[in-house]
């Protein structure tokens, strides 16, 4: 950590320069003798990076950014706040401390935090910045998480972890036994030290299978941001080591943003009811989508599903719901005349479900611009027939 670029000359240039390139930044020689262009890009990246991801962190004076790969793998502040409000209670530990925006909100809602990074430059970052924030009530330790809590005599109420997948691990498909640190491995271990755990993933991990290696789970958040899934949060309950387990689908920032909470019980046990597109389609979002909720969906909301792999359902009256709603305007019969005839070199949004062709394969075959207010959705029904649904969002 080098603090001559917390100083006064430093920042103002960082600040005037923060909207440029960082390439050229990088290729420029620095202004100043004692600070590289390269940490000058870094600073400049990372008040680029923070301007939307953290707020608070870009309108912070003397915040100090880590490199780049470190502010792709922290939480965003909306993530951050979301996770942070599921607790509160009297002392928190957080093993993979990182950059620290978790903890920031975790030190609201707890009397104290143990922020553990091994890093040790990241560390004194954490550390700084706390100060700069006015955090007064997180202790950063930079040791071995793990090490850390065998030498502690302290019992906490939460325990928290982002599991980060090691170099080793191959292949696209992982599970939390080739992450760091190993939580299934250390679970008994870490229920000693604290009676709720919270594991944050990434959305890639399979659900199925990291079930199959995690004892006590309570509940299973999807937790989307503008329809995209950013984590997955399981939470443990050493008190609780039965079944039902909570499935909570949320979509932060967007016009639906309440959680949808769904037991294990009716996931598992709900049955779709088939239909043809009537008057209103629906299109769940992201976060409900990655829980399996397919069928559910139907059941709950008493919607007809489209077919069994689309995941598109249709009512003939409209009603609120926790994804993007259409009002149908036609639905066409799919031929390579047809569609020509009615929307070649238009425009309109494309959306494919279940369909053997891609976005960009119809884009191309039918000259047909992307935007507009017209939505065109191509998908294959029940009956196996495949159909364009021309409509409207409401």
């Amino acid at each position: 950590m080098n603090k001559r670029l917390l100083d006064p000359d430093v920042v103002a240039f960082i600040k005037e320069h923060y909207k440029e390139d960082v390439s050229r930044i990088i290729l420029n020689k620095s202004p100043f003798a004692d600070v590289s262009s390269q940490k000058l890009a870094q600073q400049i990246s990372g008040l680029q990076k923070a301007e939307k991801k953290l707020p608070t962190w870009f309108t912070t004076p003397h915040i100090y950014f880590p490199p780049k790969l470190n502010l792709e793998q922290t939480s965003s502040e909306i993530t951050a706040a979301y996770k942070a409000g599921l607790f509160k209670g009297k002392n928190c530990i957080d093993l993979t401390g990182g950059f620290g925006i978790d903890d920031y909100y975790f030190s609201k809602r707890f009397e104290h935090v143990t922020h553990c990074e091994l890093n040790t430059d990241l560390a004194k970052i954490a550390q700084h910045n706390y100060k700069s924030l006015g955090i007064k009530n997180v202790t950063v330790i930079s040791k071995n998480s793990l090490s850390y809590l065998k030498d502690s005599t302290e019992k906490y109420d939460l325990i928290y972890t982002d599991p980060s997948r090691r170099h080793d691990s191959k292949g696209k498909v992982f599970m939390l036994k080739d992450c760091e640190p190993n939580i299934p491995e250390n679970l008994d271990f870490l229920l000693d030290k604290a009676d709720k755990i919270l594991i944050k993933t990434s959305p890639l991990l399979d659900i199925t299978a990291a079930l199959n290696e995690l004892d006590n789970v309570v509940a299973i958040h999807s937790v989307a941001v503008k329809n995209e899934v950013k984590e997955l949060l399981w939470i443990i309950d050493k008190k609780q080591n039965s079944e039902p387990i909570d499935y909570v689908a949320v979509n932060l920032d967007s016009t639906f943003d309440e959680p949808v909470v769904i037991s294990n019980n009716n996931l598992n046990l709900a049955e779709a009811i088939y239909g043809v597109p009537n008057s209103y389609l629906y299109e769940p979002n992201a976060a409900l989508l990655k829980l399996g909720a397919f069928n559910w969906i139907s059941e709950h909301y008493e919607l007809d599903k489209l077919s069994a792999n689309a995941h598109l359902y249709t009512s003939e009256k409209l009603i609120p719901f926790p994804g993007r709603r259409f009002q149908i305007d036609s639905v066409i019969n799919y031929s390579k005349k047809e569609v020509s005839k009615l929307f070649k070199n238009t425009q309109a949004n494309i959306t494919t479900r279940n369909f053997k062709e891609s976005v960009s394969m119809l884009r191309k075959k039918f000259k047909i611009k992307d935007g507009g207010k017209t939505y065109l959705f191509f998908t294959t029904l029940a009956n196996n027939s495949t159909v364009v649904i021309k409509c409207n969002k409401v």
